[in-house]
């Protein structure tokens, strides 16, 4: 076989006064034939070259089956009467939602079942399954579960799905005493719906044609979608809206945000006669989010803000609107200390912070008076990931905590506040054995251009680096302050138990270090973002960690961008790249307003069409503008068609582009286009475990371990529990 070539099809564009010619738009004709036939020969050109790694695919995914437990159970969650848990099922995708009813009223501990659980049996006495999401993706090539949420008197569930791949979700309504569906349908929704107290309503929102959220409605059920109340309509485009509830219960509210300014809307269920208000009105650069407690017998709206600091601090408010002037300081800004969170408790408060670049958890114990002690609840490990979910209930005296490192799998606890106990609840197995002492964590950290350090946490199997460097896959992302920690995979495994090491560089326009590390990675220092990345690179192989012969990079989405933005500016440091759905075509969509999510996300990367120094910025670090003559290493671009966030169109240009770039036709640039995907890819979990050693297979061939035979699993499947705080 021979690469496809696209053809040329050139439309140019003057904007500021330079002239911008593209040789490619035409791909983004979704329903044209010719695209399809193109993008259908790019999937068998990516076959015919990787044909001799299928018996590795299937090696890797057999390896991750193996490992996991297939039949399983998640820990349960208490809401209100009843322990609501997830089930999966060997040879099931998708598997199902249950529920069990509590057993007495002070009972917070949650049910554990038989360990000789038969698939087909309760795993816990007095199981109903909610939904069962097999029977749901039947006859669909692609199945999403979006949000479901059940009503306050647990008799009714809504439900959100989508089959096509482009996250608009139908809702549906479920009686869970009958079974039956009831006639409401509501299409067209961002995620999913919105309860509200008395459980006669809901909320929800829809998008635009830009696929914009920008109307929140209320749907009285027992009616038609075309009756419902418009409650918000969001008219500014950088905007986007949602809706939901305060843990109390209490309290409505309507955000309205963009990347940089916030304002709420909030409806009181004691006072509905009020109407819906607005708590603080949007001024430019604020950003707040609002929770509802009860502090020293009164009560307040919780404010995370940042009036007082770019790190934010946690501030109180009166029940009513109330100016940032208004808000009395609970926890005050620390500029080394970033305050993402705060989830409100009737007995305590838990702020979600990080500093140094690492997660933490910090309990505030109210009392009569106010706060009586204020604490972190402290891990040992050096790098690691801890956050806390699953904790609906506002009076419960417990708080459900996920935690992680590159090492431990993911591990839920609870924490009791009363006695400060931390309980291990359950780690997920591993199965064949498997010991998290057999591998060694690492924090690195690289020097920018700029003299900025750059954390880097990696992981690797425990003597592997023994004779010198080892083959290392380093994984970046630096957009959005969305922050990469640590985490624990099963797949990974292919990579460590092998020989090669994973590592995570901490980029700037991630949040890892604190809001400046996101404002230093945005806008016009973008570059900061890829010169932090090949920085990484480059200190691995200066300290004999990694040699470029077998460094491969990876990243998706934004972190796509800044993998085409890295092999454009240092490709002699790779090995292989591997790009999923790869925002390489940055300044085409930027400059578009129709495209999705553009005008909203101006205040990331800026509006090059407006502003000419913004135009000279990107266009400096655009991947698919900066494909030059130059030796590049392979890639590997993954898209899927469906994919609503970032369009397929981008990769394929920038495929496209490169094998034409140059004097030869670079064979080992390959493009794999997921023909009825979404952003996330496949759906089911069987299908995604082949999508990932289909990568990971790609990747160990890039190393030169295509051939290595993996290091045997440890005959413990045992690991220490994180100290008690």
């Amino acid at each position: 076989m021979q690469p496809p070539v696209a053809e040329r099809r050139p439309t140019s564009r003057e904007i500021h006064g330079l002239t911008r010619t593209d040789d490619y738009e035409w791909l983004r004709e979704k329903d044209s034939d010719d695209v399809t036939a193109y993008l259908e020969a790019e999937n068998a050109w990516t076959q015919d070259r990787t044909a001799h790694l299928a018996d590795l695919r299937q090696s890797i995914f057999d390896a991750i089956k193996e490992r996991t437990l297939e039949t399983d159970l998640s820990v349960p969650t208490r809401s209100r009467g009843y322990w609501y848990y997830g089930r999966s099922f060997e040879g099931k995708e998708y598997g199902a939602s249950c529920r069990v009813p509590v057993s007495a009223p002070d009972d917070w501990t949650p049910p554990t079942p038989a360990a000789d659980c038969a698939p087909d049996q309760p795993a816990l006495p007095g199981e109903q399954v909610l939904l069962d999401l097999d029977a749901l993706a039947e006859g669909h090539e692609f199945f999403s579960l979006g949000g479901s949420s059940v009503s306050p008197d647990a008799r009714l569930l809504a439900y959100a799905v989508d089959v096509v791949g482009d996250e608009r979700y139908t809702v549906r309504f479920k009686d869970l005493d009958s079974g039956e569906l009831l006639d409401d349908q509501l299409t067209g929704v961002m995620g999913g719906a919105t309860w509200d107290r008395a459980g006669e309503n809901v909320y929800y929102a829809t998008v635009d044609e830009s696929w914009r959220p920008d109307k929140v409605w209320r749907h009285r059920l027992g009616t038609t979608q075309a009756d419902d109340e418009l409650v918000h309509h969001e008219l500014d485009g950088r905007f986007f809206t949602g809706v939901g509830r305060t843990r109390s219960d209490r309290f409505l509210v309507v955000m309205a945000g963009s990347k940089i300014t916030s304002e709420y809307h909030f409806l009181d269920a004691d006072d509905p006669d009020a109407g819906w208000q607005v708590f603080a009105e949007r001024v430019e650069g604020l950003e707040y989010s609002l929770d509802h407690a009860v502090v020293a017998g009164e009560d307040v709206f919780v404010v995370t803000h940042n009036a007082t600091g770019p790190d934010f601090e946690i501030g109180l408010a009166p029940v009513a609107p109330t100016p940032a002037a208004g808000w009395r300081p609970l926890v005050p800004h620390r500029a080394s200390v970033r305050i993402e969170d705060v989830d409100a408790f009737a007995s305590h408060l838990v702020v979600h912070q990080r500093s140094d670049g690492l997660t933490q958890l910090r309990i505030l114990e109210l009392g009569p008076d106010g706060v009586t002690d204020d604490y972190l609840v402290g891990f040992d490990d050096e790098i690691y990931t801890v956050g806390s979910g699953g904790n609906p209930n506002f009076h419960q005296p417990t708080v459900r905590i996920g935690y992680t490192t590159l090492a431990v799998p993911a591990s839920v606890h609870d924490y009791d506040v009363r006695t400060r106990e931390l309980t291990l609840l359950r780690r997920t197995p591993v199965l064949g054995g498997y010991d998290p002492a057999d591998y060694e964590e690492h924090r690195l950290w690289a020097v920018a251009d700029d003299g900025a350090r750059v954390p880097i946490s990696l992981v690797v199997r425990s003597g592997a680096r023994t004779d010198g460097p080892v083959p290392v896959l380093l994984y970046g992302y630096g957009s959005y302050e969305v922050s990469i920690d640590p985490y624990f995979s099963i797949a990974r495994l292919a990579l460590l138990d092998r020989g090669a090491a994973f590592a995570i560089a901490h980029v700037r326009g991630g949040g890892e270090m604190g809001r400046h590390w996101y404002d230093d990675g945005k806008m016009t220092k973008k570059q900061h973002t890829f010169s932090d990345f090949i920085a990484c690179a480059r200190h691995l192989v200066d300290t004999g960690w990694a040699s470029t012969d077998t460094l491969v990079a990876e990243g998706a989405s934004a972190g796509g961008l800044l993998m085409g933005a890295v092999v454009n500016q240092a490709p002699e440091l790779f090995a292989g790249i591997v790009a999923g759905v790869p925002f390489v075509d940055a300044l085409t969509t930027m400059l578009d307003s129709t495209l999705p999510l553009t005008v909203t996300e101006y205040d990331e990367w800026g509006n090059p069409e407006a502003d000419a120094e913004v135009y000279a910025s990107m266009a400096a670090y655009a991947p698919y503008d900066n494909v030059s003559d130059q030796a590049y290493p392979p890639i590997l671009a993954e898209t899927s068609l469906n994919d609503t966030r970032v369009l397929y169109v981008e990769p394929a240009k920038w495929v496209a582009k490169l094998r034409a770039t140059g004097a030869d036709l670079r064979p080992d640039v390959l493009l794999r286009c997921e023909m009825s995907g979404g952003h996330g890819g496949v759906s089911g979990r069987y299908k995604s475990w082949h999508d990932r050693a289909f990568t990971l297979a790609w990747i160990l061939d890039r190393m030169g371990l295509a051939a290595a035979t993996p290091s045997a699993p440890a005959p413990s499947a045992t690991a220490a529990a994180p100290k008690t705080p």
